[in-house]
């Protein structure tokens, strides 16, 4: 019987394969309990110390989560998922990107190393604003609302400063020869990626893109006349599509321990992400 927050039948199938093959020495626990006490955790926004006994002991629980998160099997298997949907036709190229906001716990306090030096690999992309201690999800899905890539920043980090980094994880691999996909057909974004560098950056790829712009932006073509140069074209009914981005971040902040941050290291918190995102693909 499949409890609530446990992986059903159809995930473990997918995820079953895609897990690295136990090495030497004692036998490892039964990778799906583990991966069911793993779910069970990131979707309750328990403590490690909370997770039921019937997960076994929650120190194996946290070891594995660790050594996966740390040697990029989760990552590998988000890329295993999206290059078999690929090579399907189930992608949609059309990509939307935009950011969420998701509150820290005070017990991912500790990981606020950096925050006075502005180093952020030390902070473990936790930033300081009115709210307090905040991290930012910038992130890009295809057009049916399912992650690409992401990457985590402080919250008090403007969104057009990472829009390159969040272009930059669309790497959708081959399942036969061929280098991975990372262009997309299409990018719709908000007002707060209206800049000359995103937009000269896409044609530079060859990216179409529906991006509106800010009123002072427009204003200032307009007081510039000629010099200016011709606004940018902006489709209404291409940038209704940008709804899929919102749905995408209220399907992952359905995960309690991802609407609310509790881990103290990016590394656990991004696998987090991705392993919300390898069940929103299967």
């Amino acid at each position: 019987m499949v409890r609530r927050h446990e992986l059903s039948d159809a995930e473990w199938e997918v995820l079953s394969r895609l897990l690295p093959p136990a090495g030497f020495g004692r036998p490892r626990i039964n990778d799906r309990v583990v991966l069911n006490g793993i779910v069970w955790k990131l979707r309750t926004g328990s403590a490690w110390r909370d997770v039921p006994e019937r997960y076994g002991s929650w120190q194996s629980l946290y070891t594995r989560f660790r050594r996966w998160a740390l040697d990029g099997t989760f990552s590998r298997m988000l890329r295993a998922i999206q290059a078999e949907k690929d090579a399907a036709g189930d992608i949609d190229w059309v990509v939307s990107v935009d950011s969420t906001i998701v509150r820290a716990h005070q017990h991912a306090a500790g990981g606020k190393r950096g925050l006075e030096t502005g180093d952020e690999a030390g902070d473990h992309a936790l930033g300081r604003s009115r709210g307090g201690l905040s991290t930012k999800v910038h992130l890009a899905c295809d057009g049916h609302g399912r992650p690409l890539g992401f990457v985590l920043t402080g919250g008090n980090t403007h969104d057009c400063t990472r829009f390159e980094q969040v272009m930059a994880e669309i790497h959708v691999p081959r399942t036969g020869p061929g280098r991975p996909r990372s262009t997309p057909d299409h990018v719709i974004a908000d007002k707060g990626y209206s800049s000359r560098r995103i937009r000269a950056y896409l044609r530079r790829r060859g990216i179409r893109h529906t991006i509106p712009e800010r009123r002072d932006q427009a204003a200032g073509l307009r007081r510039r006349g000629r010099a200016g140069g011709r606004p940018p074209g902006f489709d209404r009914a291409v940038y209704r599509l940008r709804n899929v981005v919102e749905r995408c971040f209220n399907r992952l902040k359905q995960w309690r321990g991802l609407a609310t941050r509790y881990d103290k290291t990016r590394e656990s918190y991004q696998t987090a992400v991705t392993i919300a995102s390898i069940l929103l693909w299967i």
